[in-house]
């Protein structure tokens, strides 16, 4: 194929006007009332930065949802996957092939213990289905226990362990799910005072819920290693300890969920290294490969892995570790320990970004915390700081965050929202410059929303 009929074939699409009427035409978006939006189309993209449609520059501070964590266009990662389309584009997954094995090594190169062994899917929803069916067929068992503030995706089996109201329209109490209250100290459901007390609670919670329900029916409990789009709670110190104490004495799965929080988002290359804790499955997507071409999987314990040595694992998927996914997961990986990624996001969570929020928590009375690690915070915005009452409804929005996302983005910065919070999530590339220019922008855009 020539390079004129390569250009040709997406001339078009660099229109931006043509590209708003053929998607309001044509495409049908997730989480959204279909006549009540109005996308932003987005041209280009370079570093920690995208421009729109009429040619406006945004920092990006979302890291679109939290998976760009190399930014956007990097070079090293373009150059893998172009190189592995021009010598390899795809290839069943029965098949050995070298990207993909390398991915698979330096993946396994990372995470804690003895997850040595991956199984790739498409993205982080299938990652955690595919760890539940491993915990059922592993143990003989079907419940899974999950939090309520938690987020695990949207295919039927992950939509109704995540805990949050995304779940509602689909949960028909069917799937083998149990949910309990996570540690949380800001908004405690047990009434604690300290990190300590919540930790001590939330585990004698948990120990009762399991009683309750019968240690030999549940296969596995499900856990964000740190809770994202629910909150980014970080667990008190001692609780992924004792949830893996209670997985233990009943032989229960635990099953780590690191699709957010995993591949340096949080100032470790997985959240549960703040814990020393290992996990039994470890799932993963988004900064596997920053979200470049899609990608998950599951990282699988020597025990689990042994279950299915002579026994067949009932569950694949066609694209399952696509060579061009696996190129870009490779390039990515190498350029987080050439780079040093991980300390470098640890730092600007450190010096930067936690430093920065705190100091606008002085200056706002609307916030009640800021909470986090690495690059990977929230905010959280209440109408009375006495009474903790949050500035939009759970499962809800309202006028004064409306008007917090529009004067960000008014501004040229994309945030990431939630409810009633604001999550600063930038590239953990991005330079300490510009996550002081984004804070800075929030900063503005509360002071005008507060009026």
């Amino acid at each position: 194929m020539t390079e004129t009929a390569l250009t040709s074939d997406l001339a078009g699409t660099h229109d931006a006007a043509r590209a708003y009427e053929l998607d309001r035409a044509h495409v049908f978006h997730s989480w959204s009332a279909q006549a009540e939006i109005s996308p932003m189309v987005v041209t280009r993209a370079e570093g920690s930065h995208v421009w729109d449609g009429d040619g406006k520059r945004y920092l990006d501070f979302s890291s679109q949802l939290v998976f760009t964590n190399l930014g956007h266009q990097h070079p090293r990662i373009v150059a893998a996957i172009r190189e592995q389309a021009e010598h390899l584009c795809t290839i069943a997954p029965a098949m050995a092939n070298g990207t993909r094995s390398e991915a698979a090594r330096l993946i396994a190169s990372h995470t804690p213990g003895d997850l040595d062994h991956v199984f790739f899917t498409n993205g982080g929803a299938d990652a955690n289905e595919h760890a539940v069916r491993m915990a059922r067929l592993h143990t003989g068992r079907h419940k899974v226990l999950t939090t309520y503030r938690s987020y695990h995706g949207g295919t039927h089996l992950a939509v109704n362990m995540t805990g949050d109201p995304r779940r509602w329209a689909s949960d028909h109490g069917s799937t083998g799910t149990v949910h309990f209250f996570g540690p949380f100290l800001y908004r405690s459901p047990f009434h604690a005072t300290t990190e300590a007390e919540e930790c001590e609670r939330a585990l004698a919670h948990l120990e009762q819920v399991v009683a309750l329900e019968g240690p030999a029916t549940i296969a596995a409990i499900v856990l964000e290693a740190i809770p994202g789009t629910a909150g980014i709670m970080v667990p008190p110190p001692g609780y992924l300890a004792g949830v893996r104490e209670i997985c233990d004495r009943n032989g229960i799965v635990l099953v780590a969920d690191e699709v957010m929080s995993g591949f340096g988002r949080a100032g470790r290359w997985f959240a549960v290294e703040h814990s020393d804790t290992t996990p039994d499955l470890l799932t993963f997507a988004k900064g596997v490969n920053s979200g470049y071409v899609p990608l998950g999987g599951v990282a699988i314990s020597d025990e689990i892995h042994a279950t299915f040595a002579h026994r067949a694992y009932p569950g694949g998927l066609t694209y399952s570790g696509h060579p061009l996914a696996c190129a870009a997961a490779v390039a990515t990986i190498r350029a987080m320990e050439d780079d040093d990624v991980v300390a470098r996001a640890a730092r600007l969570g450190d010096e930067v970004l936690g430093p920065g929020l705190r100091a606008l928590a002085e200056r706002h009375e609307w916030i009640g915390e800021v909470r986090g690690t690495g690059a990977f915070w929230a905010v959280e915005l209440v109408s009375d700081r006495s009474t903790r009452a949050p500035l939009a409804p759970y499962g809800g929005s309202s006028p004064e965050m409306g008007a917090i996302v529009k004067g960000c983005q008014e501004r040229g910065m994309l945030p990431f929202s939630n409810y009633n919070r604001i999550h600063v999530v930038p590239p953990l590339t991005t330079t300490d410059d510009e996550a002081r220019e984004g804070l800075e922008i929030l900063d503005a855009a509360l002071t005008a929303a507060a009026g």
